[in-house]
């Protein structure tokens, strides 16, 4: 076993949980070329990885819209399908790329319509 290998295992043991897992989703993204959520400009074409914290449903002028929650590690993005209810696949705890133009209303970073790709467990 290599050094850093123990190293790190002693470092995430000593992190806390929530810690640990910001670590490891930053990792993903860093893994997948995306911008860190913390780093996004307004009105830029990005891609984020992270994992979905939330799922709802929240019509919006009377059309349906399905709303995500996406945290990579240093902060969340709020992902939004308009005119969707469900989409297969997206559900908390799933980890996902999204690429699209993000905007910014006030402290809120938001993504509508992104394109997207669900990852499997751990990648």
């Amino acid at each position: 076993m290599s050094p850093t290998g123990r190293l790190g295992r002693i470092r995430r043991w000593l992190l806390s949980a929530e810690d640990a897992e910001a670590e490891e989703l930053q990792e993903i993204s860093r893994d997948r070329a995306a911008t860190p959520v913390a780093e996004a400009a307004h009105a830029t074409l990005v891609t984020f990885a992270g994992t979905l914290r939330t799922v709802t449903l929240r019509p919006r002028a009377g059309v349906p819209a399905l709303e995500a929650e996406l945290f990579d590690g240093t902060a969340v993005v709020r992902i939004v399908w308009l005119g969707r209810r469900v989409i297969r696949g997206v559900t908390p705890g799933r980890t996902m790329v999204a690429h699209g133009r993000v905007t910014r209303r006030g402290d809120q970073l938001t993504m509508y319509n992104p394109s997207y790709e669900l990852l499997e467990s751990g990648t």
